[in-house]
């Protein structure tokens, strides 16, 4: 949960102290003779930033099987709850409600007056 914070702290200090005016040259050569600094290491920020964003976006959109869940690829049946899916406490009388009543029409109306009992 907190390491996108911190990478992004990481890289907040890295902007805030590398590109700084004078932050390229720190033993005081001159200047003439060294390659600016702004336009060749922001794009080369700009290129890891591209290089990071494109290994994300295939891992997130194409490789997403070897991360995803193997509950997840169960059959479905309709009918059965799966095992790994368990309802709120606060939920579990109406859920209750809804799966001892086989007509769906009846559960729900079953369900909305027990909530209007609630408000009485």
């Amino acid at each position: 949960f907190i390491f996108p914070f911190i990478a992004l702290c990481i890289v907040f200090i890295h902007i805030f102290f590398l590109h700084l005016q004078g932050s390229s040259n720190p033993l005081g050569y001159d200047t003439a003779l060294k390659i600016p600094f702004y336009p060749s290491l922001l794009c080369l920020d700009i290129k890891g930033f591209n290089n990071v964003l494109v290994i994300f976006l295939a891992q997130s959109l194409f490789g997403i099987l070897p991360l995803a869940h193997p509950d997840n690829a169960i059959v479905v049946d309709r009918y059965v709850t799966p095992l790994h899916i368990v309802p709120e406490w606060y939920f579990l009388p109406f859920y209750a409600m809804l799966k001892t009543i086989p007509n769906k029409t009846a559960g729900l109306l079953v369900m909305l007056a027990s909530l209007q009992l609630l408000f009485l």
